[in-house]
């Protein structure tokens, strides 16, 4: 059976001619691009024409023709197959591999546990709680993901 991930529900009908309006649930906008083919109710849909309105995707589906046909659609969701995994170095993670993971210096200090890695545009940064780490081999000592680990190097005043 084949996963899916949601990237989008549709939160209303737009116009007459049967366009929704939709709220983003991805990052990657061009998955709504002309032509691509989104899972909506267990079926597939076409995407015949988008366009951004007030910040907002605004989706034709080929076949979906009139406002009637649109508003059946509101609160479905848009989903795509899940990515497999891909070909990782071994000093490369997925950001859904870090987060839980329990933190401790080199020294030994608990830190606690990965809530989430922020990408910034220099580099990711590591946030336990407050503290954020930056996600570079200057601070990442090691990573053991069977054990559920990380081991990191801090500089004075990073903590109390």
């Amino acid at each position: 059976m084949s996963e899916f991930l949601r990237v989008g529900q549709i939160v209303g009908a737009f116009g007459l001619k049967g366009q929704v309006k939709v709220l983003p649930m991805t990052d990657f906008l061009e998955r709504f691009q002309k032509g691509a083919r989104l899972r909506l109710n267990e079926g597939w849909v076409e995407v015949e024409t988008f366009s951004i309105h007030k910040e907002r995707p605004l989706i034709k589906f080929r076949g979906i023709n009139d406002i009637a046909s649109a508003e059946k659609l509101q609160w479905a969701y848009l989903e795509v197959p899940v990515p497999e995994r891909p070909e990782l170095d071994d000093d490369e993670f997925l950001t859904e591999d870090l987060i839980g993971l329990r933190v401790s210096t080199v020294d030994g200090i608990e830190l606690g546990k990965i809530d989430d890695v922020v990408a910034m545009p220099a580099h990711d940064v590591i946030k336990i709680g407050e503290l954020l780490i930056p996600a570079v081999l200057e601070f990442v000592k090691d990573v053991d993901l069977e054990a559920g680990t990380m081991t990191v190097k801090l500089i004075p005043g990073m903590i109390d």
